[in-house]
């Protein structure tokens, strides 16, 4: 049952602050001149792209915090705190500067394959994503866990390349309103995952 629990916060807390859904508009504003063949094939790149950093740093990640002297109770505040501030945007229906500031949509706009970055770095797997999926691994308990976890980030970036792939085909179709109600579900349970972190982190630093 814990594992279960564990697998069902990390996909809530993944989709949440990796959150597609929202990162669609500003890739079409980015690819105005690109066919649908060439946008699904960045976005494909880009979800592939993020699955492997997010696996880079929950592999390593632990290890940094010893080299630099942080404790995992120090990151689980502080990871808490900067996903609050991305749950707020999110509230609101908008996307975070965490997740990617004007400058990088404008360089984007003027750049003819947008995949690596902005799209894959850091719009999907930025600052937000990683502390995530770093804090996610802090709570993995065995081997068992650290495989439910990397099957999640692979399960969060092929669904990511899933809602990537309907709006390159119905763009015309998409409902403004509806993207919008659903990032705000995302924030909300981002939000209560940000909360329990910084908790968990305050448990872990004052009552060990």
């Amino acid at each position: 049952m814990e594992i279960l629990n564990f697998a069902l916060m990390g996909a809530g807390s993944l989709f949440a602050i990796i959150n597609p859904l929202a990162a669609v508009p500003t890739f079409f504003a980015m690819t105005p001149a690109n066919t649908p063949e060439e946008r699904l094939k960045m976005a494909r790149t880009a979800c592939m792209t993020a699955v492997g950093v997010l696996m880079v740093f929950a592999a390593t990640g632990n290890a940094l915090f010893r080299v630099f002297g942080i404790t995992i109770a120090a990151f689980q505040m502080a990871g808490g705190l900067l996903l609050l501030l991305v749950s707020l945007d999110s509230l609101r229906a908008k996307r975070s500067a965490v997740q990617e500031t004007e400058e990088e949509k404008a360089e984007g706009a003027a750049k003819a394959d947008v995949s690596i970055t902005p799209l894959a770095i850091p719009m999907l797997s930025g600052p937000g994503a990683i502390t995530t999926a770093i804090l996610l691994e802090s709570k993995a308990k065995n081997l068992a866990y650290d495989g439910v976890l990397f099957l999640l980030f692979i399960a969060v970036g092929f669904a990511s390349f899933q809602i990537f792939r309907v709006a390159i085909k119905k763009a015309p179709k998409l409902n403004p309103i509806a993207m919008n109600i659903t990032t705000r579900l995302m924030g909300l349970i981002l939000a209560a995952t940000a909360v329990q972190f910084i908790i968990d982190g305050v448990k872990k630093a004052f009552f060990p």
